[in-house]
């Protein structure tokens, strides 16, 4: 038996009991008027079209599924498509391309990609509670990756889109946010948005972070450009954590996804965030993982027209 042998995973009845039972373990809630009390199934009739898991109010008498207010929201694609898309996606540790799920759940490209994007959305943690409680060690470090819009290809970094990241050793938590530049002015407010000033603060010997690094307990910096990769001084200062972390992004974006817009970008981030803040070294195998991802997709809604930018460019 494999795991996606799971009946949920294969029968439109059983994926709907699946998910009610995580997004309603007290019982169904009417996402109209928030009732509890009076909620009734409305028996399937095979002469119309059937609808699983569908549910009355007797309080407002709107009927409703477990799909209402979530990313399954006015989707047609069967619910066990779904879970099985979730479980693909975090159970593959660098991504999987929408190709391949186009392939895997035989729907078309673009609902493949859709589907991926409304995914990562439930996997954006939108966690704001700063890193490095009670004097814990903090990496921080960008990367880059891509071409940035509209930029000539020149030597160094320049041209390259860039992401910012914190990993809190503590927990191993990781946080990512796509910048526009590494000025000091973009990186400091970041930084000390995300970390508590008790925090130890571990960098590279970028300029950048020097200012910024006096507001914290302790600065560490590690020389990179000496060959510096482990502080002779202290074996606790080094970047190589979110080293690690970079090596599974960008192996995934190159080797899997192998190019991302810029407008995207951050959504690919929050998938590989994800996946790293619910690895299973940190006690979070693929099933649970999939769960969380799952129960991250309540109060979270992403139309196409959002997806795509549309929206954003005739508003």
């Amino acid at each position: 038996m494999s795991v996606l042998s799971k009946p949920y995973f294969h029968d439109e009845e059983a994926a709907f009991r699946f998910v009610e039972g995580l997004i309603w373990s007290n019982g169904p809630v009417c996402p109209k008027c928030g009732g509890v009390d009076r909620i009734s199934a409305i028996k399937a009739n095979p002469e119309k079209r059937v609808r699983y898991g569908l549910k009355k109010c007797g309080q407002c008498k709107s009927q409703f599924t477990v799909r209402m207010g979530t990313i399954f929201e006015e989707s047609k694609l069967p619910l066990h498509k779904w879970l099985q898309a979730i479980y693909l996606m975090c159970s593959s540790k660098k991504g999987i391309s929408a190709k391949q799920l186009e392939r895997t759940l035989e729907v078309t490209y673009k609902t493949a990609w859709f589907l991926a994007h409304r995914i990562r959305e439930a996997m954006r943690s939108g966690e704001l509670a700063p890193f490095g409680q009670d004097g814990g060690a903090v990496e921080v470090d960008e990367t880059y990756i891509g071409r940035e819009p509209g930029k000539p290809v020149k030597r160094a970094f320049h041209h390259k889109m860039k992401v910012l990241s914190l990993v809190d050793r503590s927990t191993g938590q990781v946080r990512s946010v796509v910048v526009d530049n590494i000025r000091p002015a973009t990186i400091a407010p970041i930084v000390l948005d995300n970390l508590h000033r008790e925090a130890r603060l571990m960098t590279d010997e970028a300029g950048h972070y020097l200012a910024v690094g006096r507001q914290f307990a302790e600065h560490g910096v590690v020389r990179h450009g000496q060959d510096e990769y482990v502080s002779t001084d202290d074996r606790t200062i080094h970047t190589n954590t979110i080293e690690g972390y970079f090596s599974i992004f960008k192996r995934g974006m190159k080797g899997v996804y192998q190019h991302c817009s810029k407008k995207h970008l951050h959504r690919y981030l929050a998938e590989f965030d994800f996946r790293y803040s619910n690895r299973s070294a940190l006690g979070c195998e693929d099933q649970e993982r999939a769960m969380r991802a799952l129960l991250g997709g309540v109060g979270k809604r992403l139309t196409y027209r959002r997806t795509d930018g549309r929206a954003e460019a005739s508003a």
